[in-house]
């Protein structure tokens, strides 16, 4: 069977036609275009990683100017402490005393402004979290219980930044 010459021009150019419409559907990246694109997508990576490192510094210095700042502050509220400590010091005895108790008074109010709480060890249970025994001695108290208190323990935000310093009963003696 033979195809005449007009028959053959139209299947090629059939054939010209589909080629193009796969060339234009599916586009084989060029490999220039590739190396583009992962040089693009590096240099967004790498600009992120350093934005990422610079906000982790400026946490870091955030973090410690807050951290100044509130012991500043803390230090700013015990300087009144202190200059009604001196006031009290040049007064004479008796009024001297009730300065020192409205100078207590205002030094634990400043305390507890800060979550800064002492710690109630008198008649509890020994709690070796927050007690600090320095003694163990008979006492008519049952074997275990604070009965002196020599040192104030502290608590900060639920914390102990300090141990009462106690002595602790050993029970009732029998001799």
């Amino acid at each position: 069977m033979e195809q005449s010459h007009e028959e053959v021009c139209e299947t090629t150019e059939n054939e010209k036609e589909k080629i193009s419409e796969v060339k234009s559907v599916e586009p084989i990246p060029d490999t220039e275009e590739m190396k583009n694109k992962y040089d693009d997508l590096n240099e967004r990576f790498l600009r992120l990683a350093a934005d990422f490192e610079n906000y982790k510094k400026r946490m870091a210095r955030e973090t410690d100017f807050r951290i100044k700042f509130a012991i500043e502050e803390f230090a700013v509220g015990l300087l009144e402490v202190i200059d009604n400590f001196d006031r009290a010091l040049q007064s004479e005895d008796e009024a001297a005393r009730e300065g020192l108790e409205q100078i207590s008074k205002l030094f634990r109010t400043i305390l507890e402004r800060y979550g800064i709480r002492p710690i109630e060890a008198m008649g509890k249970k020994f709690n070796p979290a927050e007690h600090e025994a320095i003694a163990y001695m008979p006492s008519d108290a049952d074997e275990g219980i604070v009965i002196d208190q020599v040192c104030m323990g502290y608590c900060m935000n639920d914390k102990v930044i300090r141990c009462a310093k106690v002595a602790v009963s050993k029970g009732r003696q029998s001799e």
